[in-house]
């Protein structure tokens, strides 16, 4: 053997320690994520709750037992974190790519039925147990963010046309407003990313979905002349009370 062969093939050594070493976090990262995703299953098997027939009265128990479950989510960031070298968060980002935007999306469910209002970027990152700044490592990737809460909009159309079933003719007015509102603020984005821009297509189906119930509600004679913001008020002061 040749002292030039010889070192090709030490270099190239040196090439598959590398590709073994990644390829063994590859799938530590792929177990963790695995364990995330059940527990996101978890969560959102708790909140469609609020779709079964008692769902509405439950909601405030509902909502604790899936904050409860935010611990385990929690848990498994912190071991992604340590795993994922804090400059290489978006080399193996398509791994938990997913599961981020479905734990926001439940995160944003938890908060809506809490509070009937929009969770922000840094409330959802808290839950998650991530950073918002990019610059701090492992952190809530804002496309991901912003497709949870469009997931959200899936959710909360099917929660106005089962609040009805339910006998609850004033949340679809309210929910209404709420998706109006976040249908104006997508608006105010210039989306470049594809996946978002064909989900939002989606959001204004949704909002036109809630829509046709409250116009079903109004040529029953059912739905209550309320303002929806003082509705949303209202329902948050009782919540207050309940508890």
């Amino acid at each position: 053997m040749t002292t030039e062969t010889k070192s090709f093939a030490e270099i190239f050594q040196s090439f598959q320690k590398h590709i073994d070493t990644e390829q063994d976090l590859r799938e530590e990262i792929r177990l963790i994520v695995r364990d995330q995703e059940q527990t996101a299953r978890r969560i959102l098997t708790v909140l469609q709750g609020v779709h079964q027939p008692e769902g509405l009265r439950e909601i405030p128990a509902i909502c604790e037992k899936a904050r409860i479950l935010f611990e385990d989510v929690r848990k498994h960031f912190k071991e992604l974190k340590s795993k994922v070298p804090s400059d290489q968060y978006y080399k193996f980002h398509d791994h938990w790519r997913f599961v981020s935007q479905r734990l926001t999306f439940v995160a944003a469910l938890t908060v809506y039925l809490e509070t009937e209002s929009l969770i922000e970027r840094e409330q959802a990152a808290e839950m998650l147990g991530v950073e918002v700044d990019r610059t701090q490592g492992f952190h809530l990737d804002l496309e991901d963010f912003l497709m949870g809460l469009l997931y959200l909009a899936d959710e909360l159309a099917r929660f106005a046309v089962n609040s009805v079933t339910a006998g609850d003719y004033n949340r679809p007015t309210r929910l209404a407003h709420f998706m109006s509102q976040l249908d104006l603020g997508f608006r105010l984005l210039n989306l470049k990313n594809d996946s978002l821009r064909k989900k939002f297509d989606s959001l204004k189906y949704n909002l036109k979905k809630i829509e046709e119930v409250i116009y079903d509600l109004s040529i029953r004679g059912l739905k209550p002349q309320i303002d929806p913001v003082t509705a949303v008020e209202e329902n948050s002061r009782e919540d207050a009370v309940g508890t």
